[in-house]
């Protein structure tokens, strides 16, 4: 720790004194060899920019970073914010949701630094977008040997199918990424370059909003610049050839999506959120499609033409018919759209070859030949080994030198850059073999000790390696423009790796200005009335399928917590219950997959009966219980990032949470030697919890009531355009199916005509308020079937369901044909009977009654009925690849 020997300055007032004397005992000094971004040279005092923050910090000054670290935390859980890691095969080969990690300090970047930056960077994006063209064209390097040949034609990543084709708008990197770190001297060099879906754009703008809010003065006051404008560049490059493309098919306004792998990509919260910023969907491969050398999205109303795509895909999984062909991420027939120029891409296919490392040691001289000029901004020396004289000179330097693989992902050499000075020599030895062995494969780099930026914790600032991920954009006029901030990632613990997929962390990235701030923000220019349609969001057959799916797992999971309810009731109840109740109960658990098949029923054994249920309920692996429908709605939700709000998201999340934490409470074991109520030792009885113990009845209780919340934000807080009416199809069909089999379980046993029965089916259709204020003191079947079968107003019949069902399939897209047939799978009217055709005459002299059969066969028919409607609007709507593991059938 650096004991402060600061002096007070009567100037400058005692609070932001005392602030800095504490920052200068708390920080210690980046490790040797390292440039400190905290403290000067002599580690006795600040570095000018930080003492300005600091001075800055508030009243709370050191005192309220850890309230602000937490503060920060919470909101990257509240919003959802994560990073998938990808375990290795034989670690289980899941990808895990890893909270995105966010410190609360900025890293902070001077002005005269983010000139040399800037600068240096945009001319390199410049030189890489004029060496695409020359490799793609006349191939003039390679002929005059200022790249060697396997390094362009020899990468996996050049696709000779696009040699000669110009792109579309002739621009083929809309959007570059280069990681560049601070040297020992202070100096900045490039480490690496990203050309292909460069990642983090979404991150910096979840970084940027989160931080900025915890420092409202520091950010107003040291102008930090402001970031929108880049992504408007972006946009407006795409948006430039895409007119033309679509003016030329005669479309009114051009349609930009952006494509993603999907949702277990690493970065797919940051595409999401980066999607929804800039106003495109978010497409997988399998939402679009190729017809006559044009690309079109699937949407539940036809195919819409697409004509500009920014995508997160690489390369070689773009199209299965010319490039991987066990690809299911990709379009088919896509890169025959691109070599007809009716697609604009950012970034063009074929520029990943220009990422390999053992590019950068040829780019100077291609400077000078290609721009007349040298470079601005200097990378980090790079021997690529393939080239015979450079891997004899760095041979027997090894321990200087970062071993990187030259086809990163491809030809089968992927591995971790690995640092020479941190291997023995007896791995140096076999390193040097695997180089002789097949030298083209790999790359050797200077070792660039990495600067140190503070990062707070545990009430100390704590040095940690920092790289910085800057983003160049085309500016649509032949230049790039560099988007002022960035990513910046830091090491977790050693020093010497700096990567999100081993536990690192990130920072945001403050440039400041000496001049005024850009205020742009993202509001687009005024729309013209005929341009209101276009930018009607379309509703993909993906889309469409998971708010279906949504909408059906959101019901079920409320119909088995509902019924888990009863269960409970009646497990826990000292009345007598009639056996009819009981059965009907051990019945609708069993059919509905709450309770396993063949458990003894509740007649038969009541306590192996409730064990069952508690044990099937939480258990994520199987397809009916509770646990697995919420696992799957989650999913489903986070497919939807992209049009669920914030707040919709963070309520699905948080009902999965708290109902594991809920329920791992309440089957904690009892201790051994407690006697239940049987009398019977726990010793004897396995450690299952009981159905009606406080504990699980509040999980079931709480879940309950957030899954009213979600209801809610389903039916009110949504857009009622056509993915909210298969949302609501989805629901109400699973309303149908359910609440069709709880009437036919309780009229075929016969438990309706009881007390007990009769009660317990209200509850089970959430009506019994209404049938008490309908009919108060009444115990009437018939009064029964009116409320829960033939009433259009109340939103548990199945009349009201079967309404809303026809209301809202006559209002989807698709010829008055096809809609027809769907409406012709439903009755026509009502529930296709009346009250009288379900009551039958009794003996002379008795009350007429309700015939239980009857009731059983409509309840039959209605949730067969639900059933084909559900198939066949997944048949007329969604754009199935096969079958899919989270969509069972009913």
């Amino acid at each position: 720790m650096q004991q402060s020997s600061l002096e007070f300055d009567a100037s400058g007032g005692w609070h932001s004194d005392a602030v800095l004397h504490g920052v200068l005992h708390a920080a210690r000094r980046a490790d040797p060899g390292h440039y400190d971004e905290l403290l000067q040279d002599t580690g006795q005092a600040l570095r000018e920019r930080w003492q300005h923050f600091f001075e800055l910090l508030g009243a709370d000054g050191l005192s309220g970073l850890d309230r602000r670290a937490g503060q920060i935390a919470q909101q990257i859980h509240r919003n959802g914010v994560t990073y998938n890691v990808h375990q290795p095969a034989g670690v289980g080969g899941e990808s895990v949701k890893r909270p995105w990690s966010l410190g609360v300090l900025p890293l902070l970047i001077e002005p005269a630094d983010w000139q040399v930056i800037e600068a240096g960077i945009a001319q390199r994006a410049r030189l890489l977008e004029a060496m695409l063209a020359d490799c793609y064209g006349p191939q003039h390097l390679l002929q005059e040997g200022l790249l060697p040949p396997a390094l362009v034609l020899g990468h996996p990543s050049y696709l000779r199918p696009l040699h000669g084709i110009a792109p579309a708008g002739g621009v083929r990197l809309h959007v570059l990424a280069f990681d560049i770190a601070r040297g020992p001297g202070g100096e900045w060099s490039v480490v690496s370059q990203r050309s292909q879906a460069p990642s983090g754009l979404g991150y910096v703008l979840e970084n940027r909003l989160i931080v900025s809010r915890q420092f409202p003065e520091a950010f107003r006051e040291l102008r930090v610049e402001h970031i929108a404008s880049s992504y408007r560049s972006l946009l407006d490059s795409l948006l430039g050839p895409a007119s033309v493309i679509a003016a030329a098919d005669g479309s009114a306004t051009p349609r930009l999506a952006l494509l993603t792998p999907g949702p277990y990509n690493e970065t797919y919260f940051e595409q999401a959120y980066l999607a929804r910023y800039l106003g495109l969907p978010l497409v997988e491969g399998g939402d679009l499609t190729v017809r006559d050398d044009r690309l079109y999205l699937k949407t539940v109303q036809g195919l819409e033409p697409v004509h500009g795509l920014l995508r997160r895909l690489d390369d070689i999984w773009c199209d299965p018919l010319e490039l991987r062909a066990d690809s299911a991420l990709g379009v088919p027939g896509l890169l025959q759209v691109l070599r007809a120029g009716r697609l604009v891409m950012a970034n063009a296919l074929g520029t990943g070859f220009v990422e390999s490392p053992g590019m950068l040691g040829f780019m100077p001289a291609i400077s000078r030949r290609l721009l007349g000029e040298p470079l601005a901004l200097p990378a980090l020396a790079s021997w690529w080994c393939g080239e015979g004289a450079a891997w004899r000179a760095t041979r027997g330097e090894l321990a200087a030198r970062v071993i990187r693989p030259t086809y990163q992902g491809v030809r089968g050499r992927s591995f971790e850059p690995q640092i020479g000075g941190t291997l023995p020599p007896a791995a140096h030895e076999q390193w040097r073999a695997r180089i002789e062995a097949e030298p083209d494969a790999y790359t050797l780099q200077r070792y660039l000790p990495f600067s140190q930026t503070p990062w707070w914790e545990s009430g100390s600032f704590l040095p940690r390696t920092a790289m910085l991920r800057v983003y160049a954009i085309a500016d649509g006029r032949g230049g790039y423009r560099v988007l002022p901030g960035g990513m910046t990632r830091i090491a977790a613990r050693d020093p010497h790796i700096v990567s999100m997929q081993h536990g690192g962390a990130s920072l945001d990235t403050w440039v400041l200005r000496e001049g005024a701030v850009d205020t742009y923000s993202m509001l687009p220019q005024r729309l013209r009335p005929e341009e209101i349609a276009v930018h009607q969001r379309p509703v993909s057959s993906r889309t469409a399928e998971n708010l279906f799916w949504m909408g059906r797992y959101t019901e079920r999971t409320e119909q088995l917590v509902r019924l888990a309810l009863a269960t409970a009731a009646l497990v826990e109840d000292d009345d007598d219950t009639p056996s009819a109740v009981l059965d009907a109960i051990s019945e609708l658990t069993q059919r509905s997959g709450l309770a396993p098949t063949g458990v003894p029923s509740l007649t038969q054994s009541p306590r192996v009966f409730e064990r069952s249920v508690v044990a099937a309920l939480a258990d994520p692996e199987d397809h009916h219980s509770i646990a697995y429908n919420l696992a799957a709605l989650d999913r489903v939700a986070g497919s939807l990032r992209e049009r669920l709000s914030i707040e919709h998201g963070r309520l699905v999340r948080s009902m999965v949470e708290d109902f594991h934490a809920r329920v791992t409470r309440a089957m904690t074991p009892v201790p051994a030697g407690n006697d239940d109520e049987d009398g019977e030792s726990e010793q004897a009885i396995p450690a299952v919890p009981g159905l009606a113990t406080d504990t699980m009845r509040g999980a079931l209780e709480h879940l309950a009531s957030q899954l009213a919340a979600v209801t809610g934000a389903q039916s009110d807080r949504m857009t009622r355009d056509d993915g909210w009416r298969l949302l609501t199809v989805g629901r109400q069909a699973e309303r149908l199916i359910a609440m069709s089999g709880t009437l036919r379980c309780f009229f075929e046993a016969g438990a309706v005509h009881s007390a007990h029965g009769f009660d317990l089916l209200l509850d089970l259709f959430d009506s019994s308020l209404t049938y008490r204020a309908r009919y108060p003191g009444r115990q009437e079947a018939l009064a029964l079937l009116d409320l829960l079968v033939i009433d259009p107003a109340n939103p548990r019949a199945l009349g009201c369901v079967l309404r809303r069902l026809r209301t809202e399939l006559a209002k989807l897209p698709g010829s008055a044909g096809s809609v027809e047939e769907m409406l012709g799978l439903l009755p026509p009217f009502g529930v296709g009977t009346t009250l009288v055709e379900l009551c039958r005459k009794a003996e002379p002299g008795q009350e007429s009654g309700v015939d239980d059969e009857l009731v059983v066969a409509l309840a039959d028919r209605l949730a067969e009925a639900g059933a084909r409607l559900s198939d066949d609007v997944g048949r007329r709507y969604f754009a199935l690849a096969g079958l899919h593991e989270q969509h069972l059938s009913v």
